[in-house]
């Protein structure tokens, strides 16, 4: 189905691009509800769910459910400071044309290094975390070395996919959308109606973790799972240049994507926790993957293979959107000769307008990532923690940039404003992030192997000094001629927008006052 857009806003969409420095052949043909697909797809509640339950299962027990809840608040406060700053800077590639603009290109430079080798990262954790369920629904033996292949291939999958356009892309997003959301619905309530073995008093039952002492360090520790599951917003903003009025339908996509996304991965989390028929075996290790095993208590081998099928379309679509947001980080760092090779990636198709060595690039180098899991397990697993911490320190960037900017005078001109509550929320949205990495990065378990404690530390410092490195000897950011560091200096360049901003907000107040 084709969405047609009105004349007038893709005159504004290209004026608003122009003025930013930058003309665009992508296809502007993503609606808000694509837009906003994209993000959920990315976020992916189910996938999210599923991948980590037993985890935050084993460390904190059933009150792990309210981690969900908190996280899902921190990250709003993000989603909205993303809000105010894309709808300013609907630029393509999200949190590194944001972080140019707000404080400047070496700022940008390292946002934009972590954030890319993050994706990759969680590229390659999704497509290794989605093979064993497609291993299980074709009826093929067990066998490590098969489920890194399988994952390949997925990734494989989902680049084809890719490389055929925006259209395609935000059909499949909204179709995977839909599928997971009734999917995970569905799934939900059959459990709670017609499979639910526990009451609600049961989340706030410790099981005795803690150690006797104090029950607050394994709850923090079960809180990384949800943290897991809780990005995937800002992927709206990474294609901004290919959604028709990007300055008010993004900030809203994002805010929807936080709303139903976390919802639906509230549901699913309740679900298996007042399903799960052995929790005491879940919390010890006995049983190994209690998703699975309350899915068969609950559903049979039959509906256990049916729901499989469902998640599955949730590990693809999300696979889909994290490449899309990968290759057009690739592709601005390339427009902005940022990068190595920039002059062959910064090339979008003729044909179908998307970047095609960019979107090659985001799909060759997780599969190298998850191929090395054949010969280094550990290994692998270390870079693919890194995810996780990359993305939270990437957007902790782009907040911190925020509050910079907004220090030297900054005074957001989109369509999407927090007005008043811009520093507040601000504030609040860097300490939670600031706390979140604290948490994820933090030693827990000194018997075990060293990658387990300290994956996240060493990968984390490792990504660090290399685009440290990459940015003092190779100085990429002194090439290309893109404005940076330049938005708290907009205001005085365009004096009348800022009037008509002032005008509009006095005329919505007064509105305000009337109707109440």
């Amino acid at each position: 189905m084709n969405h047609p857009h009105p004349a007038p806003h893709e005159d504004d969409d290209l004026a608003q691009l122009k003025a930013l420095g930058y003309t665009s052949n992508f296809d502007r043909s993503m609606s808000i509800w694509e837009n906003f697909s994209l993000g959920f797809t990315y976020l992916s509640p189910v996938v999210g769910v599923y991948t980590v339950f037993q985890f935050a299962f084993s460390a904190g027990g059933p009150p792990m459910f309210w981690t969900y809840l908190l996280v899902g608040l921190g990250q709003l406060l993000v989603a909205l400071v993303f809000g105010e700053i894309v709808s300013q800077f609907p630029i393509a590639g999200g949190l590194y044309p944001w972080a140019r603009r707000l404080v400047g290109k070496r700022w940008a430079w390292m946002a934009g290094w972590v954030y890319l080798w993050a994706l990759f990262s969680t590229v390659a954790a999704v497509a290794v975390g989605g093979a064993p369920y497609l291993v299980q629904l074709l009826g093929l033996p067990t066998n490590h070395t098969l489920e890194i292949l399988v994952a390949v291939a997925m990734i494989a999958v989902t680049t084809i996919l890719n490389l055929s356009g925006t259209r395609l892309l935000a059909r499949v997003a909204m179709f995977g959308f839909i599928c997971e959301l009734i999917g995970a619905v569905a799934v939900g309530a059959y459990l709670l109606f017609f499979a639910r073995l526990h009451n609600l008093s049961f989340l706030f039952d410790t099981m005795h973790l803690g150690n006797g002492t104090s029950y607050l360090p394994a709850f923090l520790a079960s809180s990384v799972a949800a943290m897991f599951a809780y990005y995937g917003f800002e992927a709206c903003g990474d294609v901004a240049e290919e959604t028709p009025d990007p300055g008010r339908a993004i900030p809203k996509a994002m805010r929807m994507t936080i709303y139903i996304g976390g919802a639906a991965a509230m549901l699913v989390c309740l679900a298996l926790v007042l399903a799960l028929p052995d929790p005491q075996a879940a919390i010890s290790g006995k049983d190994a993957d209690p998703v699975a095993s309350t899915l068969r208590h609950a559903l049979g081998e039959g509906g256990f293979r049916a729901v499989i099928a469902v998640v599955l379309v949730s590990f693809f679509s999300c696979l889909l959107s994290l490449q899309a947001a990968t290759s057009r980080l690739i592709f601005a760092y390339s427009r902005d000769e940022m990068i190595f090779a920039s002059r062959h990636l910064a090339v979008l198709s003729p044909k179908t307008h998307v970047p095609t060595r960019a979107l090659f690039v985001a799909g060759v180098i997780p599969a190298l990532v998850a191929l090395l899991g054949i010969f280094l397990d550990d290994a692998v697993k270390t870079i693919i923690v890194f995810g996780s911490a990359g993305i939270y320190i990437a957007f902790q960037s782009i907040v911190l940039a925020a509050l910079i900017a907004r220090a030297r005078g900054w005074k957001p001109a989109g369509k999407f404003r927090l007005g008043a509550w811009a520093w507040p929320v601000n504030l609040a949205a860097f300490a939670y992030g600031v706390s979140a990495i604290v948490n994820m990065m933090w030693p827990r378990s000194p018997d075990d192997p060293w990658y387990l404690n300290y994956g996240m530390i060493f990968t984390t410092a490792l990504v660090l000094a290399a685009g440290l490195a990459y940015m003092i000897i190779g100085r990429p950011y002194e090439r290309g001629t893109a404005a940076a560091g330049d938005a708290h200096l907009l205001h005085l360049k365009n004096p009348r927008a800022h009037a008509a901003l002032d005008q509009e907000d006095a005329q919505r107040a007064t509105r305000s006052q009337l109707q109440n």
